[in-house]
């Protein structure tokens, strides 16, 4: 019955006129009138129809601009037809006339008729389709049905309402706007498929635990609570664990690891400089009886996947092994691997029997938060985790400058530096001199009004000592980020790859050029990187548009939550179901920023009817 509910939504009249004969032949009424053509003249493309009003015994005027031979011939003099529109008052030097421009011929009268987008439609066979006992098998409700039907099924009195602000009153948007988010929701629950899970796994957590130096943040432990329930499943679990910038979620992943064992966990991560990342971790923190192996584009040694606890890039779903064991299988920062891959990273540990498949627990995290309504919707075809709460509350103070604040930003480099503290500055391209190909790719590139890295790499080198500069292609970054990681008062000239997930401990200045070029969700992984142990950070964004009201914004809250309902204001919500698009439109009625209560409304009215049917 969903499809009925679109099928409503695809045909939404864009207006409606009456065919109800007027009452009163006065300017401003619109309707219809019987008459009579007494006259008719024609000027270039312009016909003028001389004709009286019968019902009222007044002569009108009605006039057909870019008319047609068959307007000739229905307008003949002593034709009586009837004709709809709006009476208009037309003066000129024979006097003052009701005037009828463009009128529509109509046969039927005392009818509501509507308009369409497109040609074609008819509201009769609409009508036939979305009949009362239809739109109640949807279950969307009686109060919305019975506003849904009045849309196709329009009266007098729900056309006088519509006329009277020339849109649909208030309660009827609300009822479109809940049909199409009630509608796509039942899409999202049609998608999820439950299978069963290839281990039921009860792992001691209490092994990692004593072995850690600190202790985990309530937030770390509800969530790894809600690991530790969908683990002990015989469903096989899809949740994502979502947290801001620093939340210590390798700690969980590390934790979900423990309560996995005896059964195999694995890991992928978008780079290999992450991946050794939380492989120096995992062989800090967990037991000595978890093997734990890193595996990388780089990675030397045996082809097959073995261990306890294998992290690595995309580089596992080429490598071979006995994966019988696997019971876990999880992705970091997901949103960096489309759909098609990390479906395949499931299907490569699912294990069959005949028909029956059985599929591992899926764990994904990300530190990029998306925005409460658009976690709401994903909800319906995946369990969420929220880490909030952060191990140390970061000082950060984000700073818009152009060039004029440029001298300033130099002198607290130097006073970071001399305090043998770190900076990293972003830029937003690599080089202005690359060889184009492509005439639409160069004219973009030339419009970028800053310095690439390596004409800015001369300047930094020439007035400071240490310096380093890579970027995602380089194919020594690895080495570049570990020697400047090891070296105290250092500068770092890098392009955005340093956003993802890199550890850099003595961080304390970020600078980003050309900062409005970015995302907010990238500007806050960026700016992230700084006061990762509690010290002071600066965040400077560098620009040409100081009074950009996005980055106004940005700087006056740390809080990726926050932002992610910011980033909501700026750009739609993205296409959820198919998981393709980013950024765009998903509705057409419905809006995530201000219809929260009609989403918890909807998500309500299905959870009540999925207990009606389980019961």
């Amino acid at each position: 019955m969903g499809s009925l509910l679109a099928y409503c939504l695809e045909h939404i009249p864009k207006g409606y006129f009456s065919t109800y004969l007027i009452d009163s032949l006065t300017q401003g009424q619109e309707g219809a009138l019987k008459i009579r053509v007494f006259n008719i003249k024609k000027y270039k493309t312009t016909l003028f129809i001389e004709a009286q009003a019968l019902t009222f015994q007044k002569p009108i005027r009605i006039v057909i601009f870019n008319y047609r031979p068959y307007h000739h011939k229905i307008f003949s003099a002593g034709n009586e037809l009837f004709v709809q529109g709006f009476i208009e008052q037309e003066k000129n030097a024979y006097g003052d006339n009701l005037t009828l421009i463009n009128p529509k011929i109509i046969t039927e009268i005392n009818t509501i008729k509507a308009i369409f987008k497109r040609r074609g439609i008819h509201l009769d066979i609409l009508q036939k389709r979305i009949c009362w006992e239809s739109l109640l098998a949807t279950q969307i409700g009686e109060k919305y049905a019975k506003y849904l039907y009045e849309i196709f099924h329009p009266s007098l009195e729900f056309f006088k309402a519509y006329n009277a602000i020339k849109a649909f009153p208030s309660e009827y948007i609300q009822a479109i706007k809940f049909t199409e988010i009630f509608s796509y929701i039942q899409k999202l629950q049609n998608k999820r498929t439950n299978f069963p899970a290839k281990f039921q796994c009860q792992g001691d957590l209490q092994p990692f635990l004593n072995k850690l130096p600190f202790r985990l943040t309530k937030a770390q432990q509800a969530a790894i609570n809600d690991i530790a329930n969908d683990l002990s499943s015989m469903k096989a679990t899809k949740r994502i664990i979502m947290g801001d910038v620093g939340c210590g979620k390798t700690m969980v992943i590390l934790a979900s690891v423990m309560l996995t064992y005896p059964q195999k966990s694995i890991l992928m991560v978008p780079t290999s400089i992450l991946a050794q990342q939380i492989y120096n971790e995992a062989k800090k923190y967990l037991p000595a009886f978890i093997k734990t192996i890193c595996i990388t584009s780089r990675s030397n040694g045996k082809n097959d996947i073995v261990g306890d606890f294998v992290i690595g890039t995309q580089a596992i779903l080429y490598r071979g092994g006995d994966f019988t064991n696997f019971a876990l299988v999880m992705t970091d920062e997901q949103h960096r691997f489309g759909a098609a891959v990390r479906m395949k990273l499931e299907k490569m540990f699912e294990s069959k029997d005949g028909i029956n498949i059985k599929k591992p627990h899926n764990l994904q995290f990300s530190a990029t938060p998306i925005p409460r309504t658009m976690a709401m919707l994903q909800s319906n075809m995946i369990d969420f985790s929220f880490i909030k709460e952060l191990p140390c509350k970061k000082d950060i103070t984000t700073r818009i400058i152009d060039k004029t604040g440029f001298s300033s930003l130099i002198t607290q480099i130097k006073q970071e530096l001399a305090n043998n503290n770190q900076v990293a500055i972003i830029y937003p391209r690599i080089e202005d001199t690359a060889i184009e190909t492509n005439t639409q790719d160069s004219t973009r590139k030339n419009n970028i009004p800053y310095m690439s890295l390596k004409d800015a790499q001369s300047y930094w080198e020439k007035h400071f000592t240490s310096v380093f500069s890579t970027h995602g292609k380089d194919k020594e970054k690895e080495e570049i980020l570990q020697r400047f990681g090891q070296t105290k008062g250092a500068i770092l000239l890098a392009t955005t790859m340093v956003e993802v997930g890199i550890s850099l401990p003595h961080l304390t200045i970020i600078v980003i050029v050309g900062a409005e070029r970015l995302g907010l969700a990238s500007l806050h992984q960026l700016r992230g990187r700084v006061s990762r142990n509690g010290t002071k950070g600066y965040c400077y964004l560098y620009t040409h548009q100081v009074c950009n009201e996005r980055l106004i914004k940005f700087s006056q809250t740390l809080s990726g939550f926050d932002i992610a309902e910011l980033d909501l204001e700026y750009r739609s919500g993205g296409d959820l179901l198919d998981g393709i698009a980013q950024s765009g439109d998903t509705f057409t009625y419905f809006n995530m920023l201000i219809d929260k209560e009609l989403l918890q409304e909807a998500q309500q009215k299905l959870a009540n009817q999925l207990l009606i049917l389980n019961d």
